[in-house]
């Protein structure tokens, strides 16, 4: 197996248990989300250090996400090789918000360096607790320093297995973190945003063709839209 195949392989995984969960009464807690349950124990896509050698010794990518990434991280993979020639790291895990994603990527600098870009695909999960991002955002521009650039794809979550008043609050908190991200490009100028809520909402059918729970992407439809937008950034710089 070619060493490109094998970091295509590792980037994606089969999604197991719910992204989101809540306990208690969603409708009841001080942002109207509910909490975030416990992640720990969900699917996850991680690289290997020999699949980590590579990206770093080609200047590739170092992805970090939750559970859309390991959905997506395969064909996302895919896609930005056949166009750019870029191999990627990931670190992706199900339900898992920022402040662990900014760790992850905290270790791995410490542990490898860091290549030249990095991809923060994580913000969804952040619903529960909106006032924590924006601090995330500054820790991992950080470590990164001003010389990288961050890619960053902002936030559309509106669960619609939960009730009426849980899906509004969904939403708000999404532009919530989304209005956090656009105030942390103002302070980082190398920090990108990738405007995936923003391409939803451009036409009212896309939320229902391009995501199958309100969140997740549906395949190949939103799936090929979201790694789009990635993409054409990423070859826009």
């Amino acid at each position: 197996m070619t060493t490109t195949r094998r970091l295509l392989l590792t980037a994606g995984a089969v999604a197991v248990g719910s992204t989101f969960l809540t306990t208690g009464q969603a409708h009841a807690d001080d942002y109207g989300s509910g909490a975030l349950g416990p992640w720990e124990t969900l699917s996850k896509a991680i690289s290997t250090l020999t699949q980590i050698r590579p990206v770093l010794d080609t200047d590739g990518l170092f992805m970090f996400g939750d559970s859309i990434s390991v959905q997506d991280g395969y064909t996302f993979a895919q896609r930005l090789h056949s166009r750019t020639g870029d191999v990627i790291a990931v670190h992706n895990w199900s339900g898992r918000p920022t402040a662990p994603a900014v760790d992850a990527l905290a270790q791995w600098a410490q542990t490898y360096g860091l290549p030249s870009r990095i991809l923060m695909a994580t913000g969804s999960n952040d619903i529960f607790t909106p006032p924590a991002f924006a601090a995330q955002v500054d820790r991992a521009m950080g470590i990164v320093g001003p010389t990288r650039t961050v890619y960053w794809v902002n936030t559309q979550v509106v669960r619609t297995s939960q009730p009426a008043a849980v899906q509004l609050a969904d939403q708000r908190n999404s532009a919530w973190i989304n209005l956090q991200l656009a105030d942390a490009q103002r302070r980082h100028p190398n920090l990108r945003i990738i405007r995936w809520a923003e391409f939803l909402a451009a036409k009212p059918t896309r939320l229902t063709a391009y995501l199958r729970d309100g969140v997740h992407t549906t395949e190949p439809l939103g799936q090929d839209a979201r790694n789009e937008l990635i993409v054409q950034a990423i070859e826009a710089a």
